[in-house]
């Protein structure tokens, strides 16, 4: 009988490993996000093979808005729980780093010990700001390639891999975005992510001016026009992230069976928008914790059995 994952032993690969295999090979990665374990399970299951962990996301499931006000430690008990229950490699979404360059030092071995593959740092001042907001401001180009080289050297292991987001595109234009990110690069980053591009056009020059693995947000309601998955790969992306989708599709689908609830009185109605007992226990291995309880139960029964004889 195969242990719930919970139980098992190291994966025969590490995540960090395969982030580094899948960033070689062809292809894109499409990197849904997951604000909790049992999304994160369902996801892994459904066939994705990266994951991805907005700060957005988990500040809006704690009801905080995303300012920069969730700490390093609450970061990395949602990395930890997730990590736990997945083998996929998760993409952590950490904010400005939680500090300056020897804070992110700090914040790297963290998460790395939490079980992260990769973690992903912008260059916005505090308090920052959802990427698609006005309003954002930079810190010094230099000061976020300190945070970098910083982040790079950090690192225990060499496949952990390091995502430098600019916010410039924003702030100050498309060309400081280019810049930013070039600089970026030489100062570390194994990954570049341009936040809030405008255009399908924007995104294919970036493309052709950053010789870079890069990572594109295609977020909701933002400013960033829906561009497929397919159409990313073919501009020369690597990385596409859905950042705050399954938390948002969480809520819309929680406000309609509150609606159902509130006006009718039951649920009976809305039963088929709903994960039935029977693929959540599938899904998270109810029946082996079972199996596995009944098996401990037994072999005690006659190891006592035995010592009675």
């Amino acid at each position: 009988m195969e242990k719930p994952l919970h139980f098992r032993g190291p994966p025969k690969e590490k995540p960090t490993t395969i982030l580094r295999r899948l960033l070689s090979e062809p292809g894109i990665i499409v990197a849904p996000g997951v604000y909790n374990p049992a999304v994160a399970l369902l996801a892994e299951k459904m066939g994705f093979k990266a994951l991805y962990l907005s700060g957005a996301a988990v500040t809006g499931a704690l009801a905080l808005p995303d300012l920069g006000l969730i700490t390093l430690d609450e970061m990395a008990l949602h990395v930890r729980w997730i990590t736990r229950v997945t083998t996929l490699p998760l993409i952590v979404d950490v904010d400005t780093g939680f500090g300056e360059a020897i804070n992110v030092m700090r914040t790297v071995r963290i998460m790395e010990e939490a079980g992260a593959a990769a973690v992903q740092i912008e260059d916005q001042v505090l308090p920052k700001k959802c990427g698609h907001l006005s309003g954002k401001q930079l810190v010094p180009a230099e000061e976020m390639a300190k945070k970098i080289r910083a982040a790079a050297e950090a690192r225990s292991d060499p496949d952990f891999v390091i995502v430098a987001r600019t916010d410039a595109r924003g702030v100050e234009g498309f060309e400081e975005a280019v810049w930013r990110a070039q600089l970026y690069l030489e100062a570390g980053a194994d990954v570049i992510f341009p936040e809030a591009l405008t255009s399908k056009e924007e995104f294919a020059e970036f493309a052709k001016r950053v010789k870079a693995p890069l990572l594109a947000n295609m977020t909701e309601f933002g400013k960033t026009p829906y561009i497929t998955v397919r159409e990313f790969e073919e501009m020369g992306y690597k990385i596409v992230i859905f950042p705050v989708t399954t938390f948002r599709a969480a809520m819309g689908a929680a406000r309609r069976v509150l609606r159902e609830i509130l006006e009718k009185g039951t649920q009976k109605h809305v039963l088929d928008q709903l994960m039935t007992r029977q693929e959540f226990y599938e899904l998270i291995g109810y029946w082996d914790y079972e199996k596995m309880d009944t098996r401990i139960s037994e072999e005690v029964d006659r190891l006592l059995k035995y010592r009675k004889n």
